[in-house]
């Protein structure tokens, strides 16, 4: 629920909300989609690089397991992703007054 709150007030408007679903048999998928979406922590030659995940852009809402709402710009960038990895996905019409 963390997730949901911080993301809750910083996205509104007519976007989309996309739901996807992965085999968690594919560890390979479902490593890429996570790093993706939450992001990551590499550490190389003592040195930490941080990658931000998708969900904390801009234009991005998490709304729960495998949900997102995203504004319009950032539509393709999502679907991208999914549709590299070979996750089936569904976008439907949404409005956050």
């Amino acid at each position: 629920m963390t997730l949901v709150r911080r993301t809750k007030s910083k996205t509104r408007g007519a976007g989309f909300t996309v739901t996807w679903d992965v085999d968690s048999r594919d560890r390979s998928a479902t490593n890429r989609l996570q790093a993706f979406l939450y992001g990551r922590r590499v550490v190389k030659d003592g040195r930490e690089y941080v990658y931000e995940g998708f969900v904390w852009r801009d234009g991005v809402r998490y709304l729960g397991q495998s949900t997102v709402f995203v504004l319009p710009h950032r539509l393709t960038e999502l679907t991208a992703v999914l549709a590299a990895s070979g996750i089936d996905y569904e976008i439907s019409d949404a409005i956050f007054p």
